[in-house]
């Protein structure tokens, strides 16, 4: 990698600590080819993506940004889960981790927070800004929905009233 490419390479770090809600640092304990794809698959999946990035890279692109105490969980093989939904990247990883020994969840960052690994599963376990869109539309729906129930009830009451007294004639 020769200067220009890691002058690239620490700006697209930087742009990605700087606009990402959040950030999940992955340790590799040695992912083959096809098991990196299927993540970056469901990453993208997600709305979210994964990178590998050089840890000294990755520590110049910290530089002067809000979350730079993210540094300590650079070590060894890094990698990095992002997305500007806060809980997408770190669901994805998360889940992917249970399933796969050779992924390890080290901490990461939401805005400015740093994280631990625990606050990480917990991140992930937050429902995605899908679903909270999803909850909400379904509650703004039910009182309408239960409204019209009522003001339908009355006129089927009369209506079979009227039939009643109709048949009886």
């Amino acid at each position: 990698m020769d200067r220009t490419q890691k002058k690239e390479a620490v700006s697209f770090l930087k742009d990605v600590f700087t606009s990402s809600a959040s950030i999940v640092v992955v340790r590799n304990l040695g992912l083959n080819v096809a098991e990196m794809s299927d993540l970056r698959n469901e990453m993208r999946k997600e709305g979210a993506n994964f990178k590998v990035a050089k840890n000294r890279l990755a520590r110049l692109a910290l530089e002067g940004t809000d979350i730079a105490d993210l540094e300590g969980h650079l070590t060894g093989t890094t990698a990095l889960g992002y997305s500007k939904d806060v809980v997408a990247a770190a669901k994805v990883l998360v889940k992917f981790a249970k399933g796969n020994d050779k992924l390890e969840i080290v901490g990461g960052s939401m805005d400015t927070t740093i994280l631990d690994v625990d606050g990480i599963k917990a991140l992930a376990a937050l429902p995605s800004l899908d679903e909270l869109r999803g909850k909400l539309v379904g509650l703004l729906q039910a009182p309408a929905g239960k409204l019209a129930a009522i003001t339908q009830a009355p006129a089927g009451q009369l209506a079979r009233v009227f039939s009643a007294y109709g048949s009886q004639g």
